[in-house]
């Protein structure tokens, strides 16, 4: 059970970054359809849950250290370049939008410049690469209970404290900006884009498990996790859309009118989920071209995370709008690769 946990965990870390803890991806994916947002948060669940199933497992039958390998393994030779490229651009990009919300929340909660929260995520990170595997796994595992409590607490809080009904917040919800035309768009585009952005980490998490059968366990109760988390969190967010629309991060703002003291927890959870996938992203990015562990590994560590802390000054809440949807539309190659693969290795006898 421990070892499902685990795997669940790391997968519910990776995912669980910036955007998610700090609400705005939840506002611009969910909320910002209203009613229709909890229907995309449901097909979220459905989609999480069987793809975090199917990663995790690949993962440990392949026995992968890095996702190259597996993802030419299940996609073949020419869609394997695209998804590669596509997962090699993301693992980057996601990781400067990590190194800009930690930014963000430092400069809404202590009220410091935003560089300062962006370079300490980066000396963090290029220092916690240093480590082996699974003791990567098992830092980003550690964090995510955390976050799970405290999105309850949220919930259990915005639900008893409303001052108008879904009915009246409802016309506030829906003049939010968002990027798709519709909710069931947005749904599938959010599961492609963290899929993207979660593949890589979670191909590395399952090949560390031995046992297939444990690592798709780990990974459906992960993706199951992130369901419930983005199914509270949008009707959380729902509920306080008029106090909640104007801040770069709604679930802090939330936290901040239920205590101040209580916020700079949830300030410090933010940080280290943004942490978690900071670490999934640039640990993925370096594997793929590096052995990790040598001089060269640690040399392009430094390298990457330095160009990270120069990009992520465009800022956090134009990166998620702009970049995430683009990754989503570009994450539905690795979402048909992925439906595909367990027929393939299947036919393949692996």
């Amino acid at each position: 059970m421990l070892r499902v946990l685990k795997i669940g965990f790391a997968f519910i870390g990776v995912i669980v970054g910036a955007g998610f803890a700090s609400g705005q991806e939840i506002l611009q994916y969910f909320t910002s359809f209203g009613y229709k947002g909890t229907f995309a948060a449901i097909v979220a669940t459905a989609l999480f849950a069987y793809l975090g199933m199917v990663l995790a497992n690949i993962g440990s039958r392949l026995q992968a250290d890095s996702h190259k390998s597996a993802i030419y393994e299940i996609s073949g030779r020419y869609l394997g370049v695209i998804v590669d490229a596509i997962i090699v651009f993301t693992l980057f990009g996601v990781g400067v939008v990590m190194i800009a919300g930690a930014g963000s929340t430092v400069n809404q909660q202590f009220g410091l410049p935003v560089f300062v929260g962006s370079l300490i995520m980066t000396v963090i990170v290029a220092l916690s690469m240093m480590l082996k595997v699974d003791k990567v796994v098992a830092v980003i595992a550690s964090i995510t209970p955390f976050l799970l409590l405290f999105i309850v607490i949220i919930s259990i809080y915005s639900f008893g404290t409303m001052d108008a009904s879904f009915a009246e917040l409802k016309p506030i919800a829906e003049s939010q900006p968002k990027s798709f035309p519709n909710w069931f768009v947005s749904a599938i585009n959010y599961v492609s884009f963290n899929i993207a952005v979660g593949a890589g980490m979670a191909l590395i998490t399952g090949g560390a498990e031995k046992d297939s059968r444990i690592a798709g366990i780990g990974g459906l109760v992960g993706g199951l996790g992130i369901g419930l988390m983005i199914i509270l969190a949008h009707l959380a967010i729902f509920s306080k859309i008029d106090v909640v629309a104007a801040f770069d991060l709604p679930l802090l703002k939330i936290v901040d009118d239920i205590s101040p003291v209580l916020a700079i927890f949830f300030a410090i959870i933010i940080f280290g989920m943004i942490f978690n996938t900071a670490l999934g992203m640039f640990y993925g990015f370096v594997a793929r071209f590096f052995e990790m562990d040598t001089k060269k590994a640690y040399i392009a560590t430094v390298i990457t995370l330095v160009i990270g802390f120069i990009l992520s000054f465009v800022g956090f809440t134009t990166l998620v709008a702009k970049f995430y949807s683009t990754i989503g539309y570009l994450g539905l190659f690795l979402i048909f690769a992925l439906i595909y693969a367990p027929f393939k290795l299947k036919r393949a006898g692996k």
